[in-house]
């Protein structure tokens, strides 16, 4: 029996996997129902050794993601139990009843059980050799019956297994904490020396691994059954992956794609362990030497190869940090010039039947000549498009386009759409959003943009959020990212799962999104909480179909770039609003209360109301010592009110609700944006100003209908004052806003740019040519001082054991360094959520080991291995500190509002220091800028690129034509609406400052004057 190593130390894996052996041949479905419930229990055994708690962990799927997560499964590994699990689950639910998969099952749970007694079993355990079970009904009934009676698993026998487990819980309570994390230690590096040392032939790899992928993905493949040399051939409507395939020159590749009696596609198979990458060149040779023969067809392609798709693979599931070494190689040899690359999955049958649709050479050059619609029409559009079809000429699979919100980043993307689908360039589109409203929104616009007066939508077949698979003529699919991650990663149902030639074109929205951190993020939002974690799950779905991906973004952040590459083409906000596309902000409006001046202080020995979250209701606490907030922390840390109530109170001299600019409030949670209505309310009413109830609302992820809310929003006269967390700072288009009003820090320049991207659209029908922004927190002045720093702290959701014990174990200095730089910082982390009284208690249990914590942690930075685990126990003891929340105490305080002042360029200036900064760059740059030169001495021969020059250079430092004309106000008192030439020259030169109205009707009375006109030509000069 190959089950018999655990006779001994765990029965219960014997008889399940006796029991498996038994049935394999006799009825295959309870055989692979036995392997499920054999690794379900090893599962259960490896908690229990690893001293985790499988708390709320009620499905095998989510316990062998939490080993996965704290490092005890290695990737190889944990394929074999997900495997294992999803054909056990078919096994159960559908009655899935086959042989030959009943077979590899036990194969992988041999595979699986030599791994289990390597790690966890004896230090002498040999590995044993896999035995093919015989066919038992062979054998006589009484021999049958005996087996059986051998290997049914009575209730007692589970009992004795969770008792098994609960000795064993006993037993390692008496183990030191060192001690255990020294056998951890162990036990990870059997684990990969089992994996190195145990290396499967290349027969094995095709039987236990490829063979398996290839029928996952449609193909019938069976290494020993489906072999050319047993008379396996091609037939008509099968899709087949015959092994040993003849070539002329006698060799034989390992296998053969026939989709029919056509051949597609030819595999080099190697041995689990081995390099792949570079053995795609084998498949290259097998497939120029294919010969003719009557049993299949194939077409000539291009330098001799008769076959167009060649691969290479060991089985390895993909790893991105290992790709030479893991997932499916896959060559195109109808494009040369594009390299080889690493796959995640294998082509479907449909897959390939569409690529050989494709033909790039051809579509490349129709692009050309392929008029552009034309809801495309600024040249900055077009100029977006054709770098994008340049980069795929070039054979670019990752490319970026940075424009500035509100250029219409969505409308380039319709039109690639559109061209690329009709030239066949592309076949089918995935559109990926990261909100369900974003693809709403795109929905609409497939349906709102036309063509001829046809809409996209009704030129192709869309599929839109709510279809999990396109169908087979289906063009453009609209999907979140979430609902992708959940297709791909943790369908159980493959046939919900979509293959990795699905899409041959992807577009990726918002591709900056994951780095903004201090969003507040929906329900759907939390699996992705951290913000490394998010932007590995976006990764991983870009990363598994065989596409082009593009990204669209307004602020690429660096994980962006790191992703797609450095922007092809960018397009900025300055570029934008210099061009006439965008609107300016004014100068932003501070307003300054009492407590925002001063801080909120408590006093200690004093009683507070707090708010308990947690059971949402008010206590009260004493406080010890004195608390005290800052405004960043105001709403967060502390609930005040009257605070609110003041800001809001100032607001309502500023923005009317009954106008027709609409307003976007941001908040720091959802009670504080409810907070924000009622008082804004009231507000309004204090002041006698009538608003309509549903003039003002909140649009957050708990209210029941964000999306139509957010129509409301765009479409219909009310709401036009809408208070908001994060729903709507990203990607949401409501040109009519024209008030950005900040009840909250943001800790990030992107986030902030693209909040203000929501109110930089243009809105002729109400007048609008600049917007506004009321910064109540402080907010301009803080981002000054910050910049957007990836964090060191690769995965956030590692802790600090964990960090530690990949250090100790690293195999080599630039792991050991990587790690331990990790370790470092996520020390620090710890360390600002200590207080002092911790610190001191820390430092006192040390031993005098830590004299200063801060040192103590920068000192581990220089250590080597052996001084690192001499540190175990301090690293411990501040890693299961236990830190407390702060209650979020509730403030009574009185509040007023004390000025609303105006901030200047980049400083934040005050207006005579803006105007004297302005005169001063004038000065100093004028023989720097070519054009100012011109606009000084010679103002006649400007040209338009001359003032564009003007108004690039002046915009990057912070000068701007709206905030010169309201610093003048504001410092001189009169209201002159001058153009920007007009201030160069009072700036360079000291003329009279004169408005552009005054300046024309100066020039005209010169005209009048120079001839003798007649009324009718009177009239015509004064039209003009």
């Amino acid at each position: 029996m190959d089950f018999i190593m655990f006779q001994k130390q765990w029965p219960i894996f014997a008889k399940l996997g006796g029991r498996a052996e038994v049935n394999v041949y006799s009825d295959p479905n309870i055989s692979m129902i036995k392997i499920r419930q054999f690794a379900e229990q090893m599962t259960e055994a490896i908690f229990s050794l690893e001293r985790l708690t499988p708390w709320n962990l009620e499905t095998q799927v989510d316990k062998l993601r939490e080993l996965e997560r704290v490092g005890v499964l290695d990737s190889d590994i944990s394929a074999i139990f997900h495997k294992i699990r999803i054909v056990g689950n078919k096994a159960v639910h559908d009655g899935y009843d086959d042989e030959r998969e009943a077979m590899n099952m036990l194969r992988l749970s041999h595979y699986l059980s030599n791994w289990f007694m390597e790690v966890y079993g004896d230090l002498n355990f040999k590995t044993t050799e896999f035995i093919e079970p015989k066919d038992i009904d062979k054998f006589n009934a009484e021999e049958i019956a005996k087996l059986k009676a051998q290997i049914e698993l009575a209730e007692s026998e589970k009992q004795e297994f969770q008792a098994q487990l609960e000795k064993i819980a006993r037993s390692q309570k008496d183990e030191s904490e060192a001690s255990f994390n020294k056998l951890k230690s162990d036990r990870r590096q059997r684990s990969r020396k089992f994996l190195r040392n145990n290396d499967l032939t290349e027969k094995q790899t095709r039987i236990m691994f490829i063979d398996e992928q290839l029928r996952d993905a449609g193909w019938e493949a069976d290494t020993k059954e489906l072999d050319w040399c047993n008379g396996a051939r091609p037939e008509k409507g099968k899709n087949k992956a015959i092994a040993e395939f003849p070539t002329k020159n006698g060799h034989r590749a390992d296998y053969a794609l026939f989709i029919g009696l056509k051949l597609v596609g030819i595999i080099e198979a190697k041995k689990y362990n081995q390099s792949v990458a570079g053995d795609i060149v084998q498949s290259k040779e097998y497939a120029k030497e294919v010969a003719s023969a009557l049993e299949y067809t194939f077409d000539e392609v291009n330098d001799g190869y008769k076959v167009p798709f060649i691969y290479a693979t060991n089985g390895r599931p993909y790893l991105k940090q290992l790709a030479e070494q893991s997932g499916v190689w896959f060559w195109d040899a109808r494009t040369p010039q594009k390299a080889s690359y690493a796959l995640e999955s294998w082509h479907s049958p449909q897959d390939l039947l569409q690529k050989l649709v494709v033909d790039e050479k051809k579509a490349e050059k129709e692009l050309k000549e392929e008029p552009y619609p034309e809801f495309v029409e600024r040249k900055y559009q077009i100029a977006a498009i054709e770098a994008v079809e340049k980069g795929l000429a070039e054979k670019k699979r990752r490319m970026l386009l940075a424009l500035a919100t509100g250029t219409g980043k969505t409308r380039i993307a319709l039109a690639l759409m559109y061209r690329l689908i009709k030239t066949k360039r592309a076949r089918r589109i995935l559109f990926l959003v990261d909100r369900k409203s974003l693809g709403i929104q795109a929905a609409d616009a497939l349906k709102d943009n036309k063509v001829d007066n046809i809409s996209l939508a009704d030129i192709y077949d869309v599929k839109e959020i709510g279809d999990i698979l396109p169908e087979q003529d289906t063009k453009i699919h609209i999907a979140t990212v979430q609902g992708m991650v959940r297709r791909l990663f943790f369908k159980e149902d493959t046939n919900e799962r979509p293959s990795v030639g699905t899409y041959d074109f992807i577009i990726v929205d918002e591709a900056h999104r994951g780095y903004t951190e201090d969003k507040d993020m929906s329900e759907e939002e939390q699996f992705y909480q951290e913000q490394k974690d998010y932007v590995s799950q976006y990764r991983r779905v870009i990363d598994y179909f065989d596409a082009t991906v593009l990204g669209l973004t307004a602020t690429p952040a660096s994980h962006t770039t790191e992703i797609f590459g450095a922007p092809i083409y960018t397009y900025s906000y300055t570029d934008a609003v210099v061009d006439g596309y965008l609107v300016d902000h004014e100068p932003p409006y501070e307003f300054e209360t009492e407590l925002a001046k001063n801080g909120i202080k408590f006093a200690a020995n004093t009683e507070v109301d707090a708010w308990d979250d947690k059971y949402k209701k008010i206590d009260k606490i004493h406080l010890d010592d004195e608390l005290e907030f800052e405004v960043d922390q105001f709403n967060k840390k502390v609930i005040t009110e009257n605070f609110n109530r003041a800001i809001l109170d100032g607001l309502t001299s500023y923005i009317d609700p009954n106008e027709p600019g609409k307003t976007l409030i941001f908040a720091v949670n959802d009670q504080h944006a409810d907070l924000i209505v009622r008082l804004l309310k009231e507000a309004y009413a204090t002041n006698d100003i009538p608003v309509d109830d549903d003039a003002i609302e909140k649009i957050t992820g708990y209210i029941r209908h964000p999306e139509q809310e957010i129509k409301r929003f765009k479409n219909e006269k009310y709401p036009n004052i809408v208070v908001t967390v994060d729903l709507l700072t990203t990607g949401i288009d409501v040109p009519e806003i024209e008030n950005l009003v900040f009840m909250r820090r943001v800790r990030s320049r992107i986030l902030y740019d693209q909040m203000l991207g929501r109110a930089t659209r243009l809105c002729p029908k109400i007048g609008k040519d600049s917007f506004r922004i009321f910064d109540a927190v402080h907010l301009y002045d803080y981002l000054q001082n910050i910049t957007d720093m990836q964090p060191v702290v690769k995965n956030p959701k590692q802790t600090i054991q964990e960090i530690l014990e990949k250090a100790l174990e690293a195999e080599d200095n630039a792991e050991f360094a990587f790690f331990k730089e990790e370790l470092v910082a996520k020390l620090h982390r710890k360390k600002q959520r200590l207080k002092a009284e911790d610190e001191a208690e820390i430092t006192s249990l040390s031993r005098g080991s830590i004299k200063d914590l801060t040192l103590w942690i920068q000192s581990l930075k220089s250590m080597n291995k052996a001084e690192l685990e001499a540190q175990t126990e301090n690293i411990q003891r501040v890693a299961s500190w236990y830190t407390s929340k702060d209650p979020v105490v509730i403030s009574i305080h009185e509040d007023r509002l004390l000025e609303v002042a105006r901030g200047y360029g980049a400083g934040n200036t005050k207006p005579g220091d803006y105007l004297n900064e302005f005169n001063k760059f004038i000065r100093e740059n004028m023989n720097l800028i070519p054009a100012l030169q011109v606009v000084v001495t010679r103002p006649k021969d400007l040209t338009y690129q001359d003032l564009r020059e003007i108004r690039l250079r002046l915009k990057e430092n912070k000068f701007e034509e709206k905030a010169l004309q309201d610093a003048w106000r504001q410092e001189k008192k009169e209201y002159i609406a001058a153009d920007i030439i007009s201030f160069i020259r009072q700036a360079a030169l000291g003329t009279e400052l004169v408005d552009h109205e005054t300046r024309i009707k100066r020039a005209m009375q010169k005209v009048y004057g120079v001839e003798d006109w007649n009324p009718r030509q009177m009239r015509w000069l004064e039209k003009i």
